[in-house]
């Protein structure tokens, strides 16, 4: 007797998009109560004002936030080896990229080729009037048409959807952490603390310094959580502008197949592609970069 298999449920992408960024909010929102919790933490140790170690650590944080929202795009194209499509000779791909651009309502971006066998793409730059799009090699020679469509979609929806403001954002606040972790720890190892307090509230400084070593781990959590959840967003983002979803679907079953890592990635701009370009995907779940490939391509079959 065989069994007839479980239908698959459609899911609307219009519903996805509003459900990806709401939960989007929510992490933001975590994130900041986060980080007052850990300013109370602080105070409470040191019995000083907590939020004077944050702002210092803010302003720091926010200067490198700007440096890099400014200057990350440059930098990231020359380590890529990203080097200026030519016209003429990629002129298919000149064409879906304006195609594209103009469905979605943003200026085409400027577009870059990587000479890599590996298949894989990203886009970053600050807005969408200063936005770059970069393809590799290897994703050029396995693509069809609508399949290289939904790739491209993809990219430019992290454009239109300002992800590259939002993970600015996210490495701020990670900053902010991180910074105020290492100088309340340092401060208490070489000698820190309100002394006087004795070993009445020993329970409560346990706790108060258990959230400062655990904090960059949790925040670091959090800021992967976004990016997983901004990739889910430009995939619906996609599959709204080509209005197929099989193209970017089929797309990632042909990019899951290549094994060799981009030569040029690494784990500080691996997020930025449309899929892990390094060996061996990284680690998986909550400190991955990005989303479970089968589960992206579950999702966007079933729109």
């Amino acid at each position: 007797m065989t069994t007839n298999p479980k239908p698959i449920e459609r899911k609307d992408v219009f519903t996805e998009i509003s459900k990806n960024k709401i939960k989007t909010y929510f992490l933001f929102f975590g994130f900041f109560l986060f980080i007052i919790l850990l300013a109370i933490a602080v105070k409470y140790i040191f019995n000083f004002a907590g939020f004077g170690i944050l702002f210092i650590a803010g302003v720091f944080a926010i200067i490198y936030g700007i440096f890099g929202y400014f200057l990350g795009d440059k930098i990231v194209l020359f380590t890529s080896g990203a080097k200026v499509a030519d016209e003429k000779k990629y002129i298919f791909l000149h064409n879906t990229v304006e195609g594209l651009a103009i469905a979605s309502g943003i200026p085409k971006p400027k577009i870059y080729v990587i000479e890599d066998k590996s298949p894989n793409a990203f886009a970053t730059g600050r807005d969408p009037k200063h936005s770059s799009l970069a393809v590799t090699t290897g994703l050029l020679e396995i693509l069809n048409r609508q399949e290289l469509e939904g790739v491209i979609a993809h990219e430019l929806s992290h454009i239109q959807n300002r992800d590259i403001q939002v993970m600015t954002v996210v490495s701020i606040l990670f900053g902010i952490v991180s910074i105020v972790s290492d100088i309340a720890l340092r401060v208490l190892i070489f000698g820190g603390g309100d002394r006087d307090r004795g070993n009445q509230n020993l329970i409560g400084i346990i706790i108060a310094v258990a959230l400062l070593i655990l904090a960059p781990i949790v925040a670091m959590m959090i800021q992967l959580a976004i990016s997983r959840n901004r990739e889910y967003l430009a995939d619906s983002t996609a599959a709204k502008l080509t209005r197929y979803p099989a193209g970017l679907a089929n797309a990632l079953k042909k990019i899951s197949g290549a094994h060799e890592p981009v030569k040029n990635a690494s784990k500080g701009t691996a997020h930025l592609y449309i899929a892990n370009p390094l060996a061996g995907g990284g680690l998986s779940g909550l400190f991955s970069t990005h989303p479970p490939i089968q589960e992206r391509i579950k999702r966007l079959e079933a729109m």
